[in-house]
């Protein structure tokens, strides 16, 4: 499947870990539609263990009982998920998705439930079992639920054929899988098993990778196989962490392209780490989240919100929204860092971006400890007349002669269009 633009939606990851049930999907589903369909969110996305019956937070009990079908296929709790009773699975829940406007995702971990593989199951379509096609030795380090599957072996393909033919048939529009981005080529061939599985199922599913940082040198093998993939580990609310992903967007910049868009991770924006309190907001200050979203919509990666979008105040809903800087995201072209280096005292970062339709995109960052004010100068755009435009953030009207004086505060940034 390809996209034009880098998809954009809501993860439960952030807020609920593996806890997440169908009422809270259903109640984000619904403000989306309401409140942030007609900025282009449009994917709610299911994340990891909603096949574990007793899954309560962001720790994974080890070596829990799974909820599976007779061929070996993970499938939903029921206690979490009601409406996948009787077989229904994820039908339900993503029809109702689907009547919403929206589109439906879950994530997957990479592999076969070691409970299947120890009950031995069958394979659907073959007359191998779990165990004959499982990898034993390949396994998740922070996840016990699954064994790797072996692409040498028959079976292993009429696997993954069966379980994205599962997918298609509840309405899944969008996978993430997991344990399978970071250490290449350890499951590079699984990788390239499971892609061609997931294009043959008779219906269009976005592919994102998971976890990160992926490898560099493997960037066109994830760009044969998937259409997003992560470039870091978990992205939390942690100005350190910010502060990293200026060189790891540097570094992949090149590759972004139609349908293919290196990760930078979900937002963690507004109310996140639900099991940890109803009131624990995002930690990073409006600064950094203004620098947040000016990096990730330059650069064009996938925004998955993963705060709960039922309680995102006014500020974080105006942030998340602002149009100038959606239609960077989406019109954003050729990408790349200009220049890094200290202006009176403080570290500064320059990107620009040709428009798709027309004009240019610059945005510059103030990654230092102190407010800072600079000069950017046309030949740093490397433009020789002077333009017009405006910063995106504020709406201010700006005339770029020679030179533009930019004020920046503490781990703030400011985007501009010109024409």
């Amino acid at each position: 499947m390809k996209m034009k633009t880098a998809p954009m939606g809501w993860n439960s990851w952030d807020c609920y870990g593996a806890s997440v049930n169908e009422e809270i999907v259903r109640k984000n589903a619904e403000y989306m539609a309401k409140y942030l369909k007609k900025y282009g969110y449009e994917y709610v996305v299911v994340d990891i263990q909603w096949y574990e019956p007793t899954a309560e937070s962001h720790e994974y009990h080890p070596f829990a009982e799974v909820c599976t079908d007779e061929y070996s296929r993970l499938i939903p709790a029921e206690n979490r998920f009601p409406s996948s009773k009787d077989g229904k699975g994820f039908a339900p829940l993503a029809e109702y998705v689907h009547s919403l406007g929206l589109k439906f995702g879950i994530h997957i971990m990479r592999g076969i439930s070691r409970q299947a593989v120890h009950q031995n199951l069958p394979i659907l379509g073959t007359d191998k079992t779990a165990r004959q096609i499982a990898k034993t030795a390949s396994i998740c380090g922070w996840n016990s639920d699954m064994y790797g599957v072996d692409p040498d072996k028959e079976g292993a393909k009429e696997y993954y054929e069966s379980i994205f033919k599962l997918y298609a048939s509840w309405g899944v529009d969008f996978i993430k899988c997991d344990d399978i981005a970071r250490e290449m080529p350890h499951e590079e061939k699984e990788l390239v098993m499971l892609s061609d599985a997931l294009k043959g199922c008779g219906r269009d599913m976005v592919l994102s990778l998971s976890p990160g940082p992926a490898p560099l040198n493997k960037a066109e093998l994830f760009k044969q196989t998937a259409n997003m993939w992560r470039i870091t580990d978990d992205f939390w609310d942690k100005w350190e962490l910010l502060y990293d992903m200026f060189d790891r967007t540097e570094k992949w910049c090149t590759h972004t392209g139609f349908g293919t868009y290196p990760d930078a991770d979900m937002l963690p924006v507004g109310a996140i780490l639900q099991d940890y309190g109803p009131d624990n907001r995002t930690k990073f200050t409006e600064n950094e989240q203004y620098t947040m979203l000016t990096l990730w919509c330059i650069f064009r990666s996938p925004l998955m919100i993963g705060g709960e979008l039922t309680k995102l105040d006014d500020f974080t809903t105006k942030l998340l929204t602002n149009e100038g800087i959606l239609k960077m995201h989406r019109n954003a072209r050729h990408s790349h860092q200009v220049w890094r280096k200290e202006i009176n005292g403080c570290e500064h970062i320059l990107w620009v971006a040709s428009g798709a339709e027309s004009g240019f995109y610059a945005a510059i960052f103030n990654a230092g400890e102190s407010d800072s004010e600079i000069e950017i100068s046309l030949t740093d755009l490397e433009i020789y007349d002077a333009v017009k435009g405006e910063e995106l953030w504020s709406g201010e009207k700006v005339n770029f002669e020679e030179k533009i004086k930019v004020s920046l505060e503490k781990h703030g940034a400011k985007a501009f269009y010109f024409e």
